[in-house]
């Protein structure tokens, strides 16, 4: 019987920040992969390092009927969940640091028009048991169509 492969297609991703009143964006491209009833939207980021460098981070976010999931590995590893009501226990670790964090999601919300997705989110970010930041975040998913 021949193996069914998952439904893979390239994607525009534009993903919009708001921090305690600062607002930043990140465009990248991608690819989503539907698994079952999850979709897992898999791209990279090139961050600024704590001595200036170029550092490379792939990140997963994993959408399901109960949530996300953002995954991070490279020069930061990290986990974080995203659950409407309740807290969910994360980690981030770099070469530099390493700390246990929570996030309490206060809104989420996912809206699909065939292979083109929004995710909106509001969460508290908790590092140990103290409050780090208030998030807003927005992601437009695009599939890219072969031209």
């Amino acid at each position: 019987m021949p193996e069914i492969l998952p439904d893979k297609y390239k994607v525009a991703i534009t993903l919009e920040s708001m921090q305690d009143g600062q607002r930043s964006v990140l465009q990248a491209r991608g690819e989503a992969v539907a698994r079952g009833a999850q979709l897992y939207i898999r791209y990279e980021e090139v961050q600024q390092g704590p001595r200036g460098e170029q550092v490379s981070v792939r990140n997963t976010l994993k959408i399901s009927e109960s949530g996300l999931k953002l995954i991070r590995h490279g020069g930061v590893e990290s986990e974080q969940s995203f659950a409407p009501g309740t807290r969910q226990p994360g980690f981030y670790r770099s070469p530099y640091t390493q700390f246990n964090l929570s996030t309490d999601t206060r809104r989420l919300d996912i809206s699909r028009s065939g292979r083109s997705l929004t995710v909106s989110w509001d969460y508290d970010l908790y590092v140990y048991e103290a409050l780090s930041g208030e998030f807003a975040i927005s992601m437009q998913i695009q599939e890219e169509t072969e031209s």
